[in-house]
């Protein structure tokens, strides 16, 4: 049965995804894993999609990572049994976590705090629960986690198990990757990745706890890693898009983009070298996560309905629901001739952020063919 959307021409601003690009985007990490021989947990949080997922798992529903307990519920409803929230746990989300793992869903949750291991050890004590747990580590100071060599390591592992619950293992995210604009540099980024994980997850053994589990990963680290020893799951999300963040750091090129906005010019503003489109910050997010790069792109690179790109057109403002295209600043090209109700597309900034704007996607095959199908999204916590 065809998606109730598609018996109408869709009206911007709509999300569309080139499936082709994105199955390409996912054989290539998979490739270089399996080459490593170790498995890939892919994260869910950016495609939020049933189908997006199937095409990471042709074969039937396999490791999942989550960042919300909706996307938990929403892939557990649909098969998916083995599921990592990669999310510090907060107190009064621990029913909802044993409510999962009642229904038969292996899900493992995140914590690096004493404070955390406190509440969920109480909480394991108080219902007769086991909740399997993954210790974040700090590898590069990039936001939480516990340093592998801190005392506090083996303080809140005590503190776990006392509550009947389990140690898993560690988990450690290498986030200033996203500032490594090299092949070396993402190279280092991943063997400290490796090395931190692997440190902390010997102390605990060391310490008799069993930490069988040692994941890591970004999108970055995923493709420059030589060596994976002592790793056993390797996370990434963002690879299934690849974004404009990506194209900065040289973790993918342009062309790689799965995802666009399409937009309509509405009228064009001369005296400020303007295009206005009918999509601001509410369809291409407002993450302008290229302003630190070599390159700024603003909010998004212009491309044609076709998937063309227009030299130097860029994004270069947004409201609400208004987008500004201009030249990029420093260009001498003329700013085109560009009518009124032309459809072009946004090349986003952060795939992650575009997408949750968005209900749907609108599934092509080619940049130049047409729409094919309709895949829902997923929103909440």
């Amino acid at each position: 049965m065809n998606h109730p959307l598609m018996d109408s021409k869709p009206e911007t601003p709509y999300l569309l995804l080139n499936r082709s690009k994105s199955e390409h985007n996912i054989n290539r990490l998979k490739r270089h894993l399996n080459d490593l021989d170790v498995p890939l947990r892919p994260h869910v949080k950016t495609a939020k999609s049933l189908e997006v997922a199937q095409m990471l798992f042709p074969d039937g529903p396999g490791p999942i990572t989550v960042s919300t307990l909706a996307e938990a519920e929403f892939f557990a409803a649909a098969g998916y049994k083995d599921i990592l929230y990669a999310v510090g746990i907060a107190p009064n989300k621990l029913n909802r976590v044993a409510q999962l793992r009642s229904e038969g869903v292996d899900l493992v949750v995140l914590l690096d705090s004493a404070e955390q291991a406190e509440a969920l050890a109480q909480f394991c004590t108080s219902n007769r629960a086991s909740i399997p747990t993954l210790i974040e580590i700090d590898c590069d100071g990039h936001r939480g986690g516990i340093a592998p060599d801190s005392p506090e390591l083996l303080h809140v592992a005590t503190l776990i198990t006392n509550g009947s619950a389990e140690v898993r293992g560690v988990l450690t995210h290498a986030g200033e990757s996203y500032s490594c604009f090299t092949d070396a540099d993402r190279t280092e980024a991943a063997e400290n990745e490796r090395q931190t994980a692997v440190k902390a997850a010997e102390r605990l053994r060391a310490a008799g706890h069993a930490a069988p589990v040692v994941s890591i990963g970004s999108t970055p680290t995923a493709h420059a890693t030589k060596d994976l020893t002592g790793v056993t799951e390797v996370r990434a999300g963002n690879f299934v898009f690849f974004d404009l963040v990506m194209a900065g750091n040289g973790v993918c090129d342009v062309t790689d983009l799965a995802l666009s906005v399409v937009t309509t010019v509405i009228g064009h503003r001369e005296d400020k070298g303007w295009i206005m489109t009918d999509a601001g910050w509410m369809a291409t997010s407002s993450d302008k996560g290229t302003s630190s790069q070599p390159v700024n792109q603003y909010f998004g690179l212009v491309a044609t309905r076709d998937g063309a790109l227009i030299p130097d057109l860029v994004m270069i403002d947004a409201t609400q629901e208004h987008g500004a295209l201009a030249m990029r600043p420093g260009t001498d090209r003329p700013l085109p001739e560009i009518p009124v109700g032309t459809e072009v597309r946004i090349l986003p900034i952060h795939a992650c952020a575009t997408a949750s704007q968005h209900d749907v996607y609108r599934v092509i095959s080619k940049d130049d063919g047409p729409i094919e199908a309709i895949w829902n999204r997923t929103h909440g916590w």
